[in-house]
């Protein structure tokens, strides 16, 4: 089996409600992680691709989030809807999504938020 072109882990941690640091899954069912899993297999990206449940990735006050490696791209507050945008734009066309980067400098910075794109 060849190597993946990329590893997209997706943040599954929950918190209760209202908890100040957030919470990327709020309703524990994997949504995220169902939605790429599905992209992925529409666009015959199974063998090369691989969207894995993650823990904690500690960027809570960003999230939902994901990070893409090996390329190492952050993404916050990722919805059902970019998904699909992901998937075509970033996996398959090598851009990065400006709108939901999470800057290098915002990286495990806890209580901070991104700013509106």
């Amino acid at each position: 089996m060849a190597k993946f072109t990329h590893h997209i882990f997706i943040c599954g941690n929950q918190r209760p409600a209202g908890h100040p640091r957030g919470c990327c899954d709020p309703s524990g069912q994997g949504a995220l992680r169902e939605r790429f899993k599905k992209e992925l297999a529409a666009r015959g990206l199974k063998a090369d691709v691989r969207a894995n449940a993650a823990g904690c990735l500690d960027q809570c006050e960003l999230g939902p989030t994901i990070v893409i490696y090996p390329q190492a791209i952050w993404y916050g507050g990722v919805t059902l809807e970019d998904v699909a945008r992901i998937v075509d734009e970033t996996i398959v066309q090598g851009r990065i999504l400006d709108d939901l980067l999470i800057a290098d400098e915002q990286l495990n910075t806890k209580g901070v938020k991104k700013p509106p794109a």
